[in-house]
C-alpha cells in the first residue's frame, strides 16, 4: 500500500517510520516533514532538483518558516537544480567550499524531528532508484544531526 499522508499538519503529527521508492513514500514523507514543520527547518542536502519538494519549501518559508540550507557547491549549477530559485527566493542557503561533496541528506524540523537517508531529492529517486527515508525524533538522533547541522552552517559559505 502505497504511503498517503495529508499535506497540511504539525510537527506533533510526524511519525516515526521508514519509507522506500521507487514510488511516492519517501516523496510524501519529505513534502509532510518540511509542511508539519511549525518554527525552523535545517536541511542539509547534495541537491534539491524536484519542483514538488521546491515548491513545498516555498509555500512553507512564504508562511514564516525559517529555512536554512546546507547544500554542496558544484551540484546547485548541475541541470535541473532548484538551489538557485530558492535563493533568489530568500531562503538562507550556505555552500561547501571544497573540492569534496557535501552529500548528507538530512533535514531537521523544529529541532525534533530528523529525517534521513539515501534518498536524493531529485525527482529521478522517485522514478527509478531504490532509495530510502527515516524519520525519527529519538532525542540523541536529533540531537547529533543538530550538532552536525551547526558545524556545517559555521564552516559553509554563504551562497549569494
Amino acid at each position: 500500500m502505497a504511503f498517503q499522508l495529508p499535506f497540511t499538519s504539525s510537527a506533533a503529527n510526524l511519525k516515526e517510520g521508514a519509507f522506500f521508492s521507487p514510488g511516492d513514500e519517501c516523496l510524501n514523507a519529505i513534502l509532510h516533514s518540511i509542511r508539519s514543520a511549525k518554527h525552523s527547518l535545517h536541511l542539509c542536502v547534495f541537491t534539491i532538483s524536484d519542483d514538488r519538494i521546491t515548491a513545498a519549501l516555498l509555500e512553507t518559508f512564504r508562511k514564516g518558516i525559517t529555512i536554512q540550507l546546507v547544500t554542496d557547491n558544484e551540484k546547485l549549477f548541475d541541470k535541473g537544480s532548484d538551489i538557485r530559485a530558492l535563493a533568489q527566493a530568500g531562503l538562507t542557503i550556505r555552500v561547501d567550499n571544497t573540492q569534496n561533496h557535501m552529500h548528507h541528506k538530512f533535514a531537521i524540523i523544529d529541532s525534533l524531528w530528523v529525517l534521513t537517508g539515501s534518498y536524493n531529492w531529485t525527482r529521478s529517486a522517485a522514478l527509478y532508484n531504490h532509495e530510502n527515508v527515516l524519520i525519527t525524533d529519538d532525542k540523541p538522533v536529533v540531537a547529533a544531526y543538530s550538532k552536525e547541522f551547526t558545524r556545517l552552517w559555521q564552516e559553509m559559505q554563504p551562497f549569494v
